[in-house]
């Protein structure tokens, strides 16, 4: 018997959210520092670092400045050595918004039923997801899943997973509270790209793009005692672009895992816009009727580069402030592949987002979509729950007690948020990186 695939009938629901970035605020002289140390003047190296003074990033979030010693060494950092930078650092910021997420939630530790974990900057074994229960002090049995290979979509294609496995239990008539996390520690693979840079001669801007960010979600299938939505998640859409595996990625080398990124991706990710969004909406017939172009949502697009925010704009005909959470998140935080999305999610809900809303009128539903190698496409209908506490701002990063949280220019500036009259003026124009 064929099901009719409506929104509404699914009982999904976003029920916490969190993000966590690291104490410290690379400026865009902090590639130029590393460059200058290590490696001679080049036509590929001078390239990339004019590249980098313009992606439209003002920080990326890091776990240590220009002077780690992880990116001072005399050669790049091994996979062991960065494994070791992964689990000491990167793992306590997946359990901080993990905590954060259910905290929200407002439910126990043991309602928990299953963790859909992502990453692309760590391939051990038991996976990083292990210990961020332990972390959270979860010693309750779990269903674990962890995924590999889906970089900057992980985090949506871990909430398409969890949904999935959200409805199994739900057709069990059991009660389903899954902890999505997504986490990434990309700035210690900087030395690594810039080796690359000079011995290939390659213009590779993956150095000046990519950021650390633990970001997590609790979905729940509205069984039992089920917390208030923040987003009710109605419906989604996956799909791979034929032939564009060679365009996006991540490849794996001792040194650690070096950037794909081909000239054709802006190009491909916006020429896939349209069909994917059409075949979204065709699958939720019941949306109101205000609700039927592009421009009539809220946007949370992984903000991949400057060129896939800006092509994005200009193949749907929406306005930047229908991105608002993904520009804020780009030019505070950088590119934190998988661990993005939700750090957008996230942000969109803050008072200062809603202050800069199109026209003034926040949206009740969301698009939220990213890109991953593959090329894969994600892409997904929310609703959000405007009865819900909006928060008052942007994520903080935590103290440290090693380093402090100073910028890169040596004063206690954090990541600043955009105030309304000044959006426009900082949304990051059309650029073309290669």
């Amino acid at each position: 018997m064929a099901v009719k695939n409506t929104f509404g009938e699914l009982g999904l629901s976003i029920v916490g959210v969190g993000s966590q970035y690291p104490p410290y605020s690379l400026g865009t002289d902090s590639i130029n520092i590393l460059a200058k140390r290590f490696y001679p003047d080049s036509a590929a190296m001078t390239k990339v670092l004019s590249i980098n003074r313009f992606t439209g990033i003002d920080f990326r979030s890091s776990i240590g400045t220009h002077d780690h010693p992880i990116v001072n060494q005399k050669e790049p950092p091994t996979i062991a050595e960065l494994n070791d930078v992964f689990m000491s650092d990167g793992v306590p910021l997946a359990v901080s918004a993990s905590r954060k997420a259910i905290d929200e939630a407002g439910i126990p530790l043991q309602d928990i039923t299953h963790i859909v974990a992502t990453t692309c900057t760590n391939s051990a074994n038991p996976g990083y997801d292990h210990f961020v229960a332990k972390g959270l002090g979860i010693t309750h049995q779990v269903e674990k899943v962890l995924l590999h290979g889906v970089g900057c979509s992980g985090g949506l294609a871990a909430l398409r997973t969890a949904a999935n496995l959200a409805l199994g239990h739900t057709a069990r008539g059991k009660p389903a509270r899954i902890l999505c996390v997504a986490l990434e520690v990309s700035t210690v693979m900087g030395r690594s790209e810039l080796e690359s840079i000079n011995e290939l001669q390659e213009t590779r801007i993956g150095v000046a793009l990519f950021s650390d960010c633990g970001s997590a979600v609790v979905l729940s299938n509205g069984m039992g005692d089920s917390p208030p939505p923040v987003y009710d998640l109605l419906g989604w859409d996956h799909r791979i672009l034929p032939d564009t595996e060679g365009d996006l990625g991540f490849d794996i080398d001792p040194v650690g895992w070096k950037v794909v990124l081909t000239p054709r991706v802006p190009k491909l990710a916006a020429g896939s816009l349209k069909p994917t969004f059409a075949d979204l909406l065709s699958s939720l017939p019941q949306l109101p009727e205000s609700y039927k172009t592009a421009p009539d949502f809220d946007w949370a697009m992984h903000p991949g580069g400057a060129t896939i925010l800006s092509g994005t704009e200009r193949e749907l005909g929406i306005k930047p402030e229908a991105m608002r959470a993904s520009y804020d998140t780009y030019m505070n935080h950088g590119n934190s592949s998988s661990a993005t999305i939700f750090s957008v999610l996230d942000s969109l809900r803050t008072k200062h987002m809603d202050a800069v809303a199109p026209e003034g009128r926040v949206r009740d539903y969301v698009v939220g979509c990213a890109f991953g190698p593959g090329i894969s496409v994600e892409m997904c209908m929310l609703k959000r729950n405007m009865g819900a506490k909006s928060i008052s701002g942007l994520q903080t990063p935590p103290d440290s007690e090693s380093e402090g949280s100073r910028s890169e220019n040596g004063d206690d500036t954090q990541p600043r948020g955009i105030e309304e009259d000044e959006f426009i003026r900082q949304a990051v124009e059309a650029l073309e990186l290669d």
